[in-house]
């Protein structure tokens, strides 16, 4: 008695039964070993720009904003950097969903334009809760999933950590806070194979020129014609500045590096006068930028 053979039917309807299950087992690996990258301000400028060259580089890109990325190959989760808990709550969400993450990216700011004396307390603690508190709340809820993978943390700050903008005075507090957190969370996490560095970039043409909290003369008082002086020249140098897609490119040449520095500026320009102004007596580095702002 022959053994039976199989009909050709059947033979081709098992081989691509084993090609699927051989395409589904590729593509469940693929994706556990899919890198992940979290922007919190990803809707818009260094953030949106930083997102989009991520895409390019094959990550998964998470944003978290109040408002959502446009495109639907970014996932964004609404929280408020403002509002204590949800960011937090946010991270550890999309932690969960991909298991780790490779790459924290912190890109909200705020700043305004206003005379200390007169400044609001609700202007500048919404400021601080933004652009500084909003990103210690990542790095404490990324640290878990990063430390997973050997991730990267990176804080994106402003050359106002390093010189003083003037009538910008809690912007550059706030990012001069902003680049010694990056330094000390350096060193807390590099233990764990986890690496943070804040970049620095100068004057960048995006939006958040025309979003900045400008004090009018009602606000400003005496201050006032200098307070429109100082933010028309700080306009001019972002607007006339780098662009942001340049800005991203850092973001990510700094995220691959296998020893990035804790804090680092974007270009040799900017790297040289974070340079100087540490050597420089702080009567000549301010004198200079009087002069760039047009203050007496």
């Amino acid at each position: 008695m022959k053994a039976e053979t199989k009909q050709p039917a059947a033979e081709k309807q098992e081989a691509e039964t084993v090609q699927k299950k051989a395409v589904e087992t590729i593509s469940e690996h693929t994706m556990s070993a899919r890198r992940t990258a979290v922007v919190v301000g990803a809707s818009s400028g260094i953030g949106r720009e930083t997102a989009l060259k991520l895409l390019s580089k094959g990550y998964r890109v998470f944003n978290i904003s109040r408002t959502p990325f446009k495109g639907e190959r970014v996932k964004t989760y609404t929280a408020d950097a403002a509002r204590e808990g949800e960011i937090s709550e946010a991270i550890r969400t999309v932690g969960d969903e991909a298991g780790a993450i490779d790459l924290l990216i912190y890109s909200a700011g705020f700043s305004m334009a206003a005379p200390i004396e007169h400044a609001k307390s609700g202007d500048y603690r919404y400021l601080f809760e933004v652009n500084y508190f909003g990103a210690v709340e990542s790095l404490r809820a990324a640290a878990p999933f990063l430390r997973r993978r050997g991730g990267r943390a990176i804080l994106v700050g402003s050359m106002g950590a390093d010189m003083p903008i003037p009538y910008d005075a809690f912007y550059s507090s706030s990012k001069a806070a902003l680049s010694m957190l990056a330094r000390e969370a350096d060193m807390e996490l590099r233990p764990h194979g986890v690496r943070v560095s804040a970049l620095l970039p100068g004057g960048t043409a995006t939006d958040f020129t025309y979003n900045r909290r400008v004090y009018g003369e009602p606000e400003s008082l005496s201050y006032s014609p200098s307070v429109k002086k100082a933010s028309a020249a700080l306009a001019n140098m972002e607007q006339g500045g780098m662009s942001p897609s340049l800005v991203a490119e850092a973001v990510l040449k700094l995220a691959g590096k296998k020893n990035p520095p804790p804090v680092t500026a974007v270009g040799g320009v900017n790297n040289f006068l974070r340079y100087a102004s540490k050597v420089l007596p702080e009567r000549v580095t301010d004198w200079f930028v009087r002069k760039k702002f047009n203050q007496k």
